[in-house]
Parts: structure tokens; C-alpha cells; sequence
């Protein structure tokens, strides 16, 4: 379960890079509610997407030479610079190497050994989100990949990331949490590209979920306003109604009314 208890090796910021900050200001805004809130004058356009005056993800305009539109999830690091050299020990590269963020703290973007990207944050006076799991908000991360035992290998050795198996109709599902927090810490989940056409189309990444109250009417909204439905509204027996988008600069997400744990 993502909260904002945040251990080493759990997600703890998210953000999205796009062509267009005030189209996608509008997009997010109509969806989830989010109110955009700019860093400063010396955060090259950054910002923090609210919910009720609490920071639930981050956003800049960014061009076609720093990648296309898409959402980054940030991992908790103690130490950026140990993370960086951790990642290229275990046959990943870094993409934007550890940087001072205005005395927030450290942040580094790196690339796992399929070459998907993904972020740490080493906290200093900014902890990471404010709410999460909260409709409107980071709930779950998926990472779609070409091989799930390299992936489980190459994330156990960079943040010591536990795996764990959850059988389903049709298959097993492989759960990620940080080392030693059991079912109560997981976060998110691996899945082989190939049993996803959709994706294995578009290649490995990080897919974001964010918790909704109304999944068929996001996806009807999100349309209105210009997004594209990647997966319609599916029913997953124990887990949530659950759907994929793209933001009309084409950032996948996914969206999940979660089922009650009862």
C-alpha cells in the first residue's frame, strides 16, 4: 500500500514532463481536481500539482530533445550519488546525473538495464508527495518489462526490493516493496511486456496509477477533454475497476477505483 511514510526504495515523487504546462495544467486540473502552484523563479517552470493545498505530483514543459511527454516515478534514495553508482554497477545508466535541488534535496534520473527511466529522491527539506493514495493521487506503480526476473534482479540490487507472487485468473502477478516491509509496504507491480499488446507496442516504462472514486467517469471525462483511452474500464476480481490513459500530449497513466479491503 503506497502512503507518504516514505522508506528507502518506495515511491516518493512523481511528475510529468510535457510540451504544453498550461494545456496540461487544464487536463489534470479538470480530472483530478489538481490546482497547479508554481516552485519559484528559479525552477525553470516547475511546479507542484495540488490537491486541497497538498502537493500530489510535480509538472514542467519540457522538449522533444529531453524525451517525449511521459510521467517520471521517483524512488527514495539516502544517498543520490550511492543510488547512480549502484544503478551502473547493475547495468543501468544515468540520464541526468545526482543534483542538488535547491536545498529540497537530491534528485538523479537513471535508466534501469531495458533502458526504462525512472527517478530517485534523496529528501531534504521537501519529503516527497503530500498525499497519496487518496483519490486524486499516486496509488500504484507498474513496470512493464521484457523480463521480469532481470527487472527483480536489477531493482533488488539498487534499492533491495523485495518480490513477491499473487495468483490471478490466468497467471501470477509479481508485487514489488521496499526490503523487509512485507504486503504492507507494496507499491506496485512487474509485468511481462508480451502479455500486454498495448504495451509491448510502446515498449517498457513506469506506469503511474492514480485512485479514482469513479473510473468510468474519468475515462469519459478524460475524453471530453481530449485524452485517449489506452485500455478501457476492466473489472480486476480483488483489486478495482481499473482503465489506461493518455493526456492529450500523449503521458500514459493508469486509473484504478480500488476494491475495499475489507
Amino acid at each position: 500500500m503506497l502512503t507518504t511514510r516514505f522508506v528507502t526504495g518506495a515511491p516518493n515523487w512523481i511528475d510529468v514532463g510535457t510540451p504544453d504546462i498550461d494545456g496540461a495544467k487544464s487536463f489534470y486540473g479538470a480530472l483530478f481536481g489538481w490546482q497547479f502552484q508554481s516552485a519559484g523563479p528559479d525552477s525553470g517552470g516547475y511546479g507542484f500539482f495540488q490537491l486541497d493545498g497538498k502537493t500530489a505530483a510535480g509538472g514542467m514543459q519540457t522538449t522533444p530533445e529531453q524525451g517525449p511527454p511521459s510521467w517520471t516515478v521517483y524512488f527514495q534514495s539516502p544517498d543520490a550519488e550511492a543510488t547512480a553508482k549502484a544503478v551502473e554497477h547493475a547495468g543501468g545508466t544515468v540520464l541526468m546525473q545526482p543534483m542538488d535541488v535547491m536545498g529540497e534535496g537530491h534528485m538523479a534520473i537513471l535508466a534501469d538495464k531495458a533502458g526504462v527511466p525512472f527517478g530517485v529522491w534523496q529528501p531534504a527539506r521537501l519529503k516527497g508527495l503530500d498525499v497519496a493514495g487518496d483519490p486524486g493521487s499516486l496509488c500504484w506503480a507498474e513496470l512493464y518489462t521484457p523480463d521480469i526476473a532481470a527487472a527483480a534482479a536489477f531493482y533488488h540490487s539498487v534499492f533491495g526490493w523485495d518480490t513477491s507472487g499473487v495468483a490471478f485468473p490466468g497467471g501470477t502477478y509479481t508485487c514489488i516493496n521496499p526490503a523487509g516491509t512485507g504486503d504492507d509496504g507494496m507499491f506496485g507491480g512487474l509485468v511481462p511486456l508480451a502479455d500486454d499488446p498495448t504495451e509491448a507496442e510502446s515498449g517498457a516504462y513506469w506506469l503511474p496509477y492514480f485512485e479514482v472514486t469513479d473510473t468510468d467517469a474519468v475515462l469519459s471525462r478524460a475524453q471530453e477533454l481530449g485524452g485517449t483511452v489506452r485500455m478501457p474500464a476492466t473489472d480486476a476480481e480483488g483489486v478495482g475497476r481499473v482503465a489506461k490513459l493518455a493526456d492529450p500530449y500523449g503521458a500514459r497513466f493508469a486509473v484504478i477505483k480500488s476494491a475495499p479491503h475489507g
